[in-house]
């Protein structure tokens, strides 16, 4: 039995959701997100709550439980609270700015890195060495911070960099040469 996809999800107010042939849609303030749910996985909606149970008790369906209450837990929070990641930028030059609805980074390259969000995405620009990217989808709010992150990942020596608000760089000691010998 799993203890998380025994768990009933409780539906905020202000939240619909459908489940319709295998595909569950959960509709709320800050938008829609349908998912596919495996043939093995029942969802259906009791009242204000969603359950999710397996159909048989093979291992595949049992693993698969609490995976997909999670998911659909997490639709349900993205449409009524949504998700948001927070990146900083570290260095000297190196900075953030919207362009409409675009991010424009200066990353110590040759040229100003332009990137544009899918939809569902918005960026916001708190400071010139922050960006925070919001969205309804977890996945794809991560998807996107891991990629601006990509850009230029923070580097062990200075520091310098994108990096996640939480995460901590390790930092390595530069070399020295020897007093009197090689090396």
């Amino acid at each position: 039995m799993s203890r998380i996809g025994k768990k009933p999800i409780p539906l905020p107010d202000k939240v619909e959701t459908r489940v319709e042939s295998g595909v569950v849609t959960v509709k709320g303030p800050l938008g829609e997100l349908k998912r596919t749910v495996h043939p093995a996985i029942a969802v259906e909606v009791v009242g204000r709550d969603v359950t999710v149970r397996p159909i048989d008790e093979t291992r595949s369906a049992r693993c698969l439980w609490g995976l997909t209450r999670t998911l659909v837990a997490n639709m349900v929070q993205g449409v009524h609270t949504g998700f948001s990641k927070e990146l900083d930028i570290v260095g000297v030059g190196y900075k953030a700015e919207l362009q409409g609805t675009n991010l424009k980074l200066a990353l110590g390259f040759s040229h100003p890195v332009v990137f544009e969000p899918p939809a569902g995405i918005k960026f916001e620009v708190p400071a010139a060495q922050a960006i925070v990217v919001r969205g309804a989808d977890k996945e794809i709010v991560g998807l996107i911070a891991s990629k601006i992150r990509a850009l230029r990942p923070p580097e062990p020596y200075k520091g310098k960099g994108i990096k996640y608000r939480t995460e901590k760089v390790r930092r390595k000691v530069r070399k020295t040469a020897l007093a009197g010998g090689k090396g």
